[in-house]
């Protein structure tokens, strides 16, 4: 992403009435002046202002020491574009900011890939870009390279965007999936459910008495918080698609767990659950792009719970359930009636192009 005009006269961009076409994509002038007027413009930084085909980043340490890179990408492909909360600009910083971050790395850098399709407004590209720009400033991790490719009308979906993330991992910190252990506490920062409903319900032109809004949010930051009390943390996870289920049994299987949880303890907010009765859906298994589930020593969640709760993203934040030794590695569920039932896998997604 990079290049300005340099010779002759080019008619600025019209970003309220202008839209995306193909010589946009073809590397010639054009390509050059959308990157220049458009992408640069908002996403501009001393690193991507080197103009080149990549960008020399300074040597990563963690508080003056060196420390080991965590890399990961992601693809966003949702729709609508725009939903209540946030639109898939911020989305795929929030996105990839919080794979990095929930490995205990601190976030560094994004890298953002582009594909337009011909004759998609310039107004809300303008308006994405400007969205991705705002969301990287808050969550202080600047967009420092990426691409920009246009394909034919109809074979687009108007904006697809591929988000790429570097951080550092300081030494001695090892938090992953497989770090379960039985005992651990499980903790969720908040509601859940909130982003995959507001995505159907858009899509489904419902209303409800009380507004169901995405809780795509940068958790970077609340996690500093939480690695600052220095207490263990064995697993961090965002339950992005297949919700708090899917993850849960993602990292029950790495880790060689069970996992029993509490239904009263897990926080969905009445109209999430109304909405998904009315749609059909398992509010356990509906995405999040807001919030975090952690595994702990169960003497450790008490701090971090506090940690997560003084932070404005982990307000409502509760122990929700424990890790229990398990050869099968089933999640299960103490039900409000006092049964018990297995919370498994589904076979496909059932909410699809959440994220």
């Amino acid at each position: 992403m990079s290049g300005t005009v340099k010779r002759g006269y080019v008619r600025p961009l019209d970003m309220k009435h202008g839209r995306v076409d193909l010589t946009h994509g073809s590397g010639g002038r054009a390509m050059v002046q959308l990157i220049a007027e458009l992408f640069a413009r908002h996403l501009g930084n001393e690193y991507l202002g080197q103009g080149n085909d990549g960008a020399v980043l300074p040597a990563p340490t963690f508080d003056g020491v060196p420390g080991q890179l965590v890399m990961s990408t992601d693809c966003h492909v949702v729709t609508p574009l725009f939903f209540a909360g946030g639109d898939i600009g911020c989305l795929s910083v929030h996105g990839t900011i919080n794979d990095v971050a929930v490995m205990g790395a601190r976030p560094l850098y994004l890298a953002a890939g582009f594909i337009l399709e011909e004759g998609f407004p310039l107004a809300d590209l303008e308006r994405i870009v400007i969205s991705m720009a705002n969301a990287a400033r808050e969550a202080g991790v600047p967009v420092v390279t990426g691409d920009t490719k246009v394909v034919e009308q109809g074979k687009g979906d108007g904006v697809y965007i591929t988000t790429t993330g570097v951080g550092v991992l300081p030494p001695g910190r090892a938090i992953g999936g497989a770090g379960a252990q039985p005992g651990d506490a499980i903790l969720v920062s908040g509601s859940l459910g909130d982003h995959g409903v507001a995505i159907m319900s858009q899509r489904e032109n419902l209303s409800f008495d009380a507004p169901i809004k995405s809780d795509t949010a940068a958790l970077n930051g609340m996690i500093a918080d939480m690695l600052a009390t220095a207490a263990d943390i064995h697993v961090m996870r965002d339950p992005t698609r297949g919700g708090l289920a899917t993850t849960l049994n993602e990292i029950a299987g790495q880790s060689g767990v069970g996992m029993l949880l509490r239904e009263k303890d897990i926080p969905i907010k009445p109209v999430v659950n109304a909405a998904c009765e009315f749609l059909g859906l398992d509010p356990l298994y509906v995405a999040n792009e807001g919030k975090l589930i952690c595994i702990c020593p169960a003497a450790a969640a008490p701090e971090l719970l506090a940690a997560m709760r003084a932070h404005p993203l982990g307000r409502d934040a509760v122990q929700i359930g424990e890790v229990i030794t398990d050869e099968h590695h089933f999640v299960q569920l103490l039900t409000a009636f006092g049964g018990k039932r297995i919370v498994d896998w589904l076979t496909g997604d059932q909410l699809p192009r959440i994220c």
